[in-house]
């Protein structure tokens, strides 16, 4: 049989070459992570606690860097302030015409520069030192041997270690660099945040808009079928026929009717699909409805989130949700087009 000798298709030393680039990335990190049990670990609880120390003093963590390292650090600000740690980007060069009015004792100095040397990035940092502001550097390398990371300038300094760009020599563009000080940046704001006891309703509350708002949302404000209001209730020792006539008494009603027993507890729910299947089957009206319902139906407690909700629906395939209280009353009845109006999930097939 013939040897295909033929060259490899360039699209897949391109797939491959990429590949190549993702993993060296990887190995950066694995790396970094695996130095947080040697040298980096110590400086890193510093940096830690003086962010959680310069949140609960109500100061801002402003974060600093020229280039590339100035668009990761806006990327670092955002995610301190997303975990409830106030904080603002700041342009070294502004810093210089003006924008040093922005800092205030209370604050704390977030300060990148890969090589440790970018100028405008090692002035504004000296200067803040000299006013008592802390400030904590994120350089390359692995030692002190960078002015960034000198004792004179930063109070606490990071060393993400001497990696390999992606691309090789031809295409050094900052690449496994910034990927590592991201990383290591969204580290110790998560580990500054855990300190904080920063919760999932803390998170919430920073989070209103689009579909991460939405799933972080109590189910209760997704709610358009309130028991009681206009999700039809009514007692399971009811005929079909009976409680169908109190269904109707409900304008703009759900597709499902919520059966409760004498204490007011969920017991069932009977749906438009189940009257549909009954009706089909000539079956009598006048049967109690606790007979045909479909008994102790998945719920959601009102404490549940969106998260919860679309959760339950992508595996039980749910279109009616019962939310209940902790006595296990309902609260209301969950559609699955209000997932859809909120946009959490889609009404594609």
């Amino acid at each position: 049989m013939a040897t295909d000798t033929r060259a490899p298709r360039a699209a897949d030393a391109t797939l491959e070459r990429a590949a190549d680039d993702l993993r060296l990335s990887a190995r950066a990190l694995d790396a970094l992570a695996d130095r947080l049990a040697t040298d980096l670990g110590p400086p890193f609880e510093a940096a830690v606690e003086a962010i959680v120390q310069c949140a609960r003093n109500e100061g801002t963590v402003l974060v600093s860097g020229l280039g590339k390292s100035g668009l990761i650090g806006a990327k670092l600000s955002a995610t301190l302030a997303s975990l409830g740690i106030p904080s603002h980007a700041v342009h070294p060069s502004e810093a210089a015409h003006g924008d040093l009015g922005r800092f205030r004792k209370r604050d704390l100095v977030i300060a990148l520069s890969h090589s440790g040397r970018t100028q405008e990035v090692v002035n504004l940092a000296a200067i803040l030192r000299q006013d008592g502001l802390p400030i904590i550097s994120i350089t390359g390398g692995t030692s002190a041997d960078t002015e960034l990371a000198l004792p004179r300038i930063a109070t606490i300094a990071l060393h993400v270690g001497d990696l390999q760009e992606a691309g090789g020599d031809a295409l050094a563009a900052p690449t496994t660099s910034t990927t590592a000080t991201l990383a290591l940046g969204d580290a110790m704001a998560l580990a500054a945040a855990r300190q904080m006891n920063f919760t999932t309703a803390d998170f919430a509350k920073r989070h209103p808009g689009g579909s991460l708002g939405g799933l972080l949302r109590p189910v209760t404000e997704l709610l358009r079928f309130r028991a009681g209001v206009n999700a039809p209730v009514a007692l399971d020792t009811l005929s079909i026929a009976e409680a169908l006539r109190q269904a109707e008494q409900t304008t703009r009603r759900p597709g499902a009717l919520l059966l409760i027993d004498q204490t007011g507890r969920l017991t069932g729910i009977f749906t438009d699909g189940d009257l549909r299947r009954l009706v089909l089957r000539g079956d009598s009206l006048d049967a109690p409805i606790a007979t045909v319902m479909s008994r102790n139906p998945r719920t959601l407690p009102a404490s549940a989130l969106g998260r919860d909700a679309v959760a339950m629906v992508r595996e039980h395939r749910a279109d009616e949700i019962p939310v209940v209280d902790n006595d296990g009353k309902p609260v209301g009845l969950l559609d699955v087009q209000d997932l859809i109006a909120a946009r959490l999930v889609s009404d594609e097939p």
